[in-house]
């Protein structure tokens, strides 16, 4: 059964592959990459404001940024791998909601928040020990696309099951709990003004269809879904956005 299972995989993963060369305006993404949209703005900010520390929680041993001789490089993850030592500067084992033992000119995450069970808790942290005038810059998926619905109703047990057949590639980088807590650009957006932060904003991106390839008739409705709320912009149903703030 899990052979079929896989062989059918295949097909529909090709054939996903076929339509969405064949028809790179409806299938690409609209948009720059949210990774390279999230570096841009660091590597803006890091010109524009030469920090002393930078924070990035989250990379673990795949960070978006090098370290440098311009800046203390901090790394912060829950767990740490052999890799981190080189990677960084110093790092941090513990969550991002706890007291922050640093305080960093900058915070950075890509795909941790929505991991991240109370990120009122996390807001609160950041902001504490965020120096005046130093910012924060995340990419975060959001709660409402297909996917996150989809990844929430079948639950991490049967997430960590299912990758290695439906996205085979993926395991080391997929399959931890998610709980998508304030995963929206409103809610985020909101939750960060309270707090205190200002020039608050927020890049909504649309494509996550990939997810989907699995089963070509699904991956294509998904991607006119996603289409479609591209052209109304609809934040509520992005499949994640990049949020950046000021102390």
């Amino acid at each position: 059964m899990m052979r079929i299972l896989r062989h059918l995989v295949r097909y529909n993963r090709k054939g996903s592959a076929w339509i969405a060369s064949r028809f790179p305006k409806i299938f690409a993404s609209p948009d720059p990459s949210y990774r390279a949209t999230v570096l841009s703005r660091v590597t803006r900010d890091i010109k524009a404001n030469q920090p002393k520390l930078v924070l990035e929680a989250g990379g673990v041993d795949r960070p978006l940024l090098d370290r440098s001789p311009d800046y203390e490089f901090v790394g912060l993850y829950i767990e740490e791998r052999p890799e981190c030592a080189r990677l960084y500067d110093r790092f941090v084992i513990q969550s991002i909601e706890e007291p922050l033992p640093v305080e960093p000119d900058m915070i950075l995450s890509f795909t941790l928040l929505e991991h991240v069970p109370n990120n009122h808790a996390a807001i609160r942290q950041m902001y504490s020990v965020l120096k005046p005038g130093g910012t924060i810059h995340h990419y975060v998926p959001s709660k409402y696309h297909p996917y996150s619905l989809g990844l929430r109703l079948i639950g991490p047990g049967l997430q960590k099951r299912l990758i290695p057949i439906l996205r085979p590639g993926a395991e080391d980088v997929t399959g931890y709990p998610a709980f998508f807590d304030l995963c929206s650009a409103n809610a985020m957006s909101r939750a960060l003004e309270r707090q205190g932060f200002k020039n608050i904003d927020v890049k909504a991106f649309y494509r996550a269809n990939d997810y989907f390839a699995f089963f070509t008739p699904l991956f294509i409705l998904v991607t006119l879904w996603e289409n479609l709320c591209h052209k109304l912009e609809w934040r509520i149903f992005a499949s994640g956005f990049v949020i950046s703030a000021r102390k």
